[in-house]
């Protein structure tokens, strides 16, 4: 068993993908996100691949709850590698009809539900000599994206910095860190867009599977491997 992966966001798209992916290279998965019925059929899905897998319902805004699940993980052995894909965002996005009360909970599950998760897990990594951190932000974080909206954009650019603090204040410890930043991916994330793409838009997107294949290639590198930040664009995207 290569260790144990933490997914949040793992009941769907490329929380689920990440799932089987780190599953089929050794890791044991545990899939967190607010969906308790989807995350049993995720973990079933790796379980019937012959991998190992449980589900813990949270939602990554929920401070109190991730800090508790964060002390379940490390009584029981620890956690290994994070996987942060949990994301949120709302179809009044942009300045001329911006959704206030949604910035705020788009805040909370991108960027400050990312912190918690971090603390909650980072602690027992640095004990330990080793661990991982993967947030799967977004290309809108680092490239031009005015379809992003502002809020999803500001807290993408804040997981930024929150890896780059992880890397800087960890460094020679053991603990990595990457800013995964993926261009737009087909999943039912896209339906949430002002106009929702339609079937030849989506079909030159990434698939779930395309993010997932890259996020086990940064988590079987060798620990002297420190991939800080990585862009994966859809070849059709200038």
């Amino acid at each position: 068993m290569a260790g144990r992966a933490w997914i949040t966001g793992g009941g769907s798209g490329v929380g689920a993908a990440c799932a089987l992916s780190l599953a089929a290279v050794g890791y044991e998965v545990v899939v967190s996100g607010r969906r308790g019925d989807r995350l049993e059929a995720v973990a079933a899905a790796v379980r019937a691949t012959g991998g190992a897998a449980s589900a813990l319902p949270l939602d990554v805004a929920d401070a109190e709850a991730v800090a508790a699940a964060g002390r379940l993980l490390e009584d029981s052995g620890g956690v290994d590698v994070l996987v942060a894909a949990a994301g949120a965002n709302s179809r009044r996005r942009h300045w001329d009809d911006l959704d206030l009360p949604a910035l705020d909970a788009i805040v909370a599950a991108n960027l400050t539900g990312l912190a918690h998760c971090a603390a909650a897990v980072v602690p027992g990594m640095h004990d330990r000599g080793d661990g991982l951190v993967v947030v799967v932000s977004s290309r809108a974080a680092v490239r031009t994206s005015p379809g992003a909206g502002a809020a999803y954009r500001m807290s993408k650019s804040g997981a930024g910095g929150l890896v780059a603090s992880l890397n800087d204040d960890l460094a020679g410890t053991g603990v990595r860190a990457t800013h995964l930043c993926p261009g737009d991916i087909a999943t039912d994330f896209v339906e949430a867009r002002p106009t929702a793409p339609d079937e030849e838009e989506r079909s030159v997107m990434l698939t779930p599977d395309d993010v997932a294949r890259v996020v086990a290639f940064i988590a079987t590198t060798p620990a002297r491997v420190r991939i800080d930040e990585l862009v994966v664009s859809p070849s059709a995207t200038p």
